[in-house]
């Protein structure tokens, strides 16, 4: 059993191939442009595999192009032809809609009776139903309802071409709103409620989370994971007898705007939306008078359009976006529920992996960085040496340092990892450089440094991001002295030993400015980090007093006291989970700023109140921060060993009020 799959390389269809690769024998077929084959050759090297063979062709061409030599020699071999390459954008106009999605359709499903396949598939999408009220079954498709835009329009009539035009059997698959990976987060582009995200992160910097925001109901969405998608096309393709039927790959119940905006607000740390009236009675208004068939009209109607453009593209919505907010019909899924039944495979709630979703955007979409003018002018062409570059904080600042025109040299120890950031960095347009490195072997860092002084144009900053994070009291220190030996080896000597590794190449360049991720534990003191903290403030004061020895040589240090960072380096704290955290994505931003602004120090206000404490209330501090310590278990209560109850209601209202501070 062989496959043939056009938009291989797109959203839905790399998981789509992944999936057959996982769960399916045979040879994948891939159609590919002959431009974008090495894009389609990273692909495979990602995928590891030797099952799937580049078909060079084009949507536009008759019959995908495809050679006629190699038709003939694979005619009757391809069992299942799987059609996703179209445009999914409502913001795209009638031409490069009619060409892709129908004219792609006409020439895929004429490819397909060539090649007398035993099925084509079909990717479709619940924007076939137009704006049809009420329920849409998987039975239906043409119901004389409207069909508003280029978008809607293409989709329904290319699902009508392989319904009625095609001479081989058929299946059809109407996704919804298709966001990102539930496990990973992975998105390929902004598109839905991603349009949204910039806004919530603004909100998110300007507004306390706990401000009560005034909503409207904006009706009923649908949103379903990739994955998902991906899964259940691959189960409903090879299930017997279900040639000429149509699956709706939707959530079975329908989600208000309104709910699903709050969970991505939830998931940003933005305020979140009250709607004061009940939906009961807004859904006894006309529709054109409902806030959604409001804004429906607005964003239909072209010159309002155009003058609210100038508003919402301000914060990365476009105005016709707008119209689609919402949908008119509630897509009925009992056939394909039924049809994937034992399989495991089912939507799960958005509530789940919106977190997910966000962060991944904040990480990897978030284009912010690139259009800040002053940060591309700091950062332009400038070679920024990271550690700890292969996840959180190191990853997320290797991506704005590129998104900003900038080269990341990226420093970490497993060189597989860097290799994986630089491939994302490259894909999105931007330059990197992998250096692995344990920065823990202080000879191995001497090797670094004599690499970078060589190979790199210059050394412009440095971030000492790497590090080692011990929670633990002295109770059970006595006998780990190790515990001390390894925090003050990589926070304190490899960072160190890499600056004076590197001092010699700025002091020729007469400029470079070293960032130094330091700890809002150094001001604030918390208990059972004593560790940690050490280590980190050791660099502090090292920084400190070389700072007014270089600062005449044009080489300046900035120390930034992080409050606590959702990162892999506090995954094993399991009660941190429902601890207030910043994302890897603020803790960049700080970092970026370190550069850009260069100030000696970067501080939070609670660090900044914990250091004045310290110094004015020494002693009354200390009994706080005592008090603190029997209110947060050691490092086996917090895995699970005595914790619950009034005591943890105790912790996370601590953690809350003492937002960022590592307890």
């Amino acid at each position: 059993m062989s496959y043939f799959v056009t938009g291989a390389t797109g959203f839905i269809g790399r998981f789509l191939v992944e999936e057959l690769l996982d769960h399916r024998e045979g040879e994948v077929f891939v159609l590919v442009r002959e431009s974008s084959l090495p894009r389609m050759e990273a692909l495979i090297r990602h995928w590891g595999t030797d099952r799937v063979t580049p078909v060079v062709g084009d949507l536009a061409t008759e019959a995908l192009g495809v050679d006629p030599a190699w038709v003939a020699e694979h005619r009757g071999q391809v069992e299942h032809f799987f059609h996703l390459a179209a445009i999914y954008d409502m913001t795209a106009d009638d031409a490069t809609n009619e060409a892709m999605n129908v004219g792609g359709t006409r020439h895929a499903l004429a490819l397909a009776g060539d090649l007398d396949v035993g099925c084509f598939h079909q990717v479709s999408s619940v924007a076939a139903a137009g704006e049809l009220r009420g329920t849409f079954d998987e039975t239906m498709f043409d119901e004389g309802q409207h069909l508003p835009s280029p978008y809607h329009r293409t989709k329904f009539e290319s699902e009508r071409i392989v319904r009625e035009e095609g001479s081989v059997p058929w299946r059809v698959y109407r996704p919804s709103i298709v966001v990102g990976d539930s496990q990973t987060g992975a998105m390929d582009k902004v598109d839905g409620p991603y349009y949204f995200f910039g806004l919530m992160k603004t909100m998110r910097d300007v507004l306390p989370a706990w401000l009560p925001l005034a909503g409207v109901d904006m009706g009923d969405t649908n949103v379903v994971p990739v994955d998902y998608v991906a899964r259940a096309m691959d189960h409903l393709a090879h299930l017997p007898g279900r040639d000429g039927e149509a699956f709706h790959l939707v959530n079975p119940e329908p989600q208000p705007v309104v709910e699903m905006i709050n969970a991505f607000c939830a998931a940003a740390g933005a305020p979140t939306f009250a709607t004061g009236l009940d939906r009961g009675l807004t859904r006894r208004l006309p529709r054109a008078v409902q806030p959604s068939g409001l804004l429906n009209a607005v964003g239909k109607n072209g010159a309002l359009q155009a003058v609210l453009d100038l508003v919402t593209s301000r914060v990365g919505v476009p105005a016709e976006v707008l119209a689609h907010t919402s949908f008119t019909a509630v897509f009925d899924s009992r056939r394909t529920e039924r049809a994937l039944a034992g399989s495991g495979i089912a939507v799960p709630d958005l509530e789940s992996y919106a977190r997910t979703l966000y962060s991944y955007w904040e990480e990897h979409l978030d284009e912010t960085t690139a259009r800040d003018p002053r940060i591309r002018a700091a950062l332009q062409g400038k070679y920024v040496v990271i550690t700890g570059a292969s996840s959180g904080i190191g990853q997320v600042t290797a991506h704005k340092v590129a998104q900003a025109g900038g080269v990341p040299v990226l420093v970490a120890r497993g060189k597989d990892k860097l290799e994986e950031v630089r491939a994302m960095i490259e894909v999105r347009g931007g330059q990197a450089l992998v250096y692995p490195c344990d920065l823990s072997d202080l000879k191995a860092i001497d090797r670094l440094c004599e690499q970078l002084a060589s190979e790199l144009p210059s050394v412009d900053y440095v971030v000492n991001n790497a590090g080692r994070s011990i929670r633990r009291s002295l109770r059970l220190s006595h006998d780990r002295f190790h515990d001390f030996e390894r925090t003050m080896q990589l926070n304190y000597f490899g960072a160190i030993r890499l600056v004076m590794g590197l001092l010699p190449t700025m002091q020729e360049q007469k400029r470079g400015h070293v960032v130094n991720v330091s700890s809002i534990g150094v001001q604030t003191n918390p208990p059972r980090f004593s560790a940690y903290v050490a280590s980190k403030s050791a660099l502090d004061s090292w920084s400190n007093v070389v700072a007014s020895e270089l600062v005449g040589d044009g080489i300046t240090f900035t120390g930034i006291h992080m409050p606590l960072v959702r990162t892999p380096m506090i995954a094993p704290t399991k009660i941190y989970d429902k601890f207030p955290t910043i994302s890897p994505a603020q803790a960049a931003d700080l970092v970026v700023e370190a550069m850009v602004g260069r100030p000696h120090e970067i501080n939070t206000l609670l660090g900044n109140a914990g250091a004045v404490m310290h110094t004015l209330a020494p002693k009354l501090t200390f009994r706080l921060l005592n008090m603190a310590y029997h209110v947060f278990p050691d490092s086996a209560a917090a895995k699970g060993e005595g914790s619950g109850g009034t005591r943890e209601s105790e912790q996370i209202m601590l953690a809350k009020i003492f937002k960022g501070v590592h307890w």
